[in-house]
């Protein structure tokens, strides 16, 4: 099974970026299924309807989020959607799913969205929602993922190994800076500190990169906006995953950028 996993959807340049290179890279990989972190498509924060359609009518399969999904207006759609996903460590009672098993041409893949607790809200462990949910869903599929949505680099590094033969792959988002220590685990967990962004090339995350600069030399707080022009980039990972194991076999970093 080949998974294409591609990094933080930031804003109109992110959603650009999946239209200029995601063709390519579905040409080039041949993915079974393809997924992105879209947290960060609309403007910069959270998504709406009307954009989900829109990446999900681009060819990918599933987007996970993290903790900027919670737009009010998106609430009522989130809470039906089959194809989005937040956090799965939310306590009971917050709408939408934090798990699903995709299914195609016969190939079964369980994807679990988790966020981290350093430096973000004290949520449920996803140590032990994770650990709960690997357990469940192999009862479908050997075939797990998991986008754990953090800002720490110890905590997605712990989780890796504490999951390291409970699922296939754990890949971190959040921080949108692609790290460089992809590896597969001992007992055949694919793992990956950073997956990276698709946003604006020569920006500070994604956002406008005069007014990062403003912000951290005055220390005067300000709404970083997400720039309409410049060029693009993507950065995701292709996974290769024993079906008939759930171990992975392959992970490999990419980027493509405009020049």
């Amino acid at each position: 099974m080949r998974i294409l996993f591609l990094g933080d959807v930031v804003g109109n340049p992110g959603r650009r970026a999946l239209r200029t290179f995601l063709p390519e890279l579905l040409k080039e990989y041949r993915p079974d299924f393809t997924i992105a972190n879209a947290e960060n498509a609309a403007g910069g924060y959270g998504l709406t309807e009307k954009i989900t359609e829109e990446l999900l009518g681009l060819g990918l399969d599933l987007l996970t989020t993290g903790n900027h999904v919670w737009k009010r207006e998106f609430l009522p759609y989130l809470a039906q959607a089959e194809r989005v996903l937040r956090p799965a460590n939310y306590p009971e009672g917050a709408p939408g799913r934090g798990a699903v098993v995709l299914e195609k041409e016969g190939r079964r893949l369980a994807v679990i969205n988790l966020e981290g607790r350093i430096f973000m809200r004290p949520l449920l462990c996803p140590f032990r929602t994770a650990e709960s949910l690997a357990q469940t869903l192999r009862e479908e599929t050997p075939c797990i993922l998991v986008d754990f949505h953090a800002e720490a680099t110890s905590e997605k590094i712990a989780l890796g190994w504490y999951l390291d033969g409970q699922v296939s792959a754990l890949l971190g988002t959040h921080t949108h800076v692609q790290t460089a220590d992809e590896r597969i685990l001992p007992k055949g967990t694919a793992y990956l500190s950073d997956v990276g962004m698709c946003g604006l090339r020569d920006s500070v995350i994604g956002m406008h990169l005069e007014q990062a600069l403003e912000m951290y030399l005055t220390q005067v707080p300000r709404k970083l906006e997400v720039p309409k022009k410049g060029a693009v980039k993507v950065e995701g990972v292709l996974l290769e995953i024993d079906e008939e194991t759930g171990r992975a076999t392959k992970i490999e970093r990419f980027r493509r950028e405009e020049c």
